[in-house]
């Protein structure tokens, strides 16, 4: 068993066959951001700084065209990660990703902010924990790294596909569920159908936060706008803040209510 972040053990299971069946309702999800993408251009402004999107596990740079599109017009420099479909390895993609964070930082001169949906997330967690100096933040998507990690409908497909079985990885798995040494967000679904939304929860703190999306989908979750509009108001910071998000924006009603940093 694992621990969950308020020290308790317990077993998760995977999320019911029911939600799992139901993330076909991702394709709602962005014809809702296309719908509403006047509204989502109202957030805050980006400052030119890098963005780097990390796909999720079977995913590849176009599952994530439309966020760096939308990202790009508010003003952040989006990167992709150009390494194909994502087929998993969270330790054989470690030199691989460091060197792509390298590039980017060097290509930029400033801090890089990093998106992660689902594995992507992981990946992102695992760059900020290995070179918080070259990271700004992280935002996850629905990302397994707390709790039972294995509670998804993916885990034995990502064990087949990536040769890597989620519990040789001891050392690395302590430090993604931990906390980062930069400012996080996690965003996630409580209708979550690949990955139980209890996994996704980082310890609430002065400069980490989780942001309930309500009904969003795991493969809509990219691509959902009250998750664009939650994102793009996190890059806006200025680098060195943070201050926990404001639910009272245009998608108020989308949001689970905000929680209180543990002591």
């Amino acid at each position: 068993m694992d621990r969950s972040i308020d020290g308790t053990e317990r077993r998760l299971r995977p999320p019911s066959l029911f939600l799992m069946l139901a993330e076909a309702r991702g394709v709602l999800e962005l014809n809702s951001s296309l719908l509403l993408s006047p509204l989502l251009m109202q957030a805050p402004k980006g400052d030119g700084h890098p963005v780097l999107a990390l796909p999720g596990f079977l995913a590849s740079d176009l599952s994530m065209a439309p966020m760096r599109r939308y990202l790009k017009e508010l003003g952040y420099d989006a990167y992709a990660w150009n390494m194909g479909r994502n087929f998993g390895g969270i330790s054989s993609r470690r030199a691989a990703l460091r060197d792509l964070l390298k590039r980017v930082h060097e290509a930029s001169g400033r801090k890089v902010s990093i998106i992660g949906w689902s594995l992507g997330g992981v990946y992102a967690r695992d760059l900020a924990s290995q070179m918080p100096e070259l990271v700004r933040s992280i935002i996850t998507l629905g990302s397994p790294f707390a709790d039972d990690i294995r509670a998804t409908n993916a885990t034995r497909l990502y064990e087949l596909l990536s040769g890597e079985a989620v519990d040789d990885i001891p050392d690395i798995r302590a430090a993604i569920a931990g906390d980062m040494p930069v400012p996080t967000t996690s965003i996630y679904s409580r209708t979550d159908g690949i990955v139980n939304w209890r996994t996704s929860r980082v310890r609430p703190s002065e400069s980490a936060e989780n942001i309930e999306v309500h009904f969003a989908s795991h493969i809509g979750l990219g691509v959902n706008p009250a998750a664009l509009w939650a994102i793009a108001d996190r890059l806006a910071q200025p680098e060195g803040e943070f201050r926990h998000f404001d639910r009272s924006g245009p998608f108020a009603i989308a949001y689970g209510p905000a929680e209180q940093a543990l002591s």
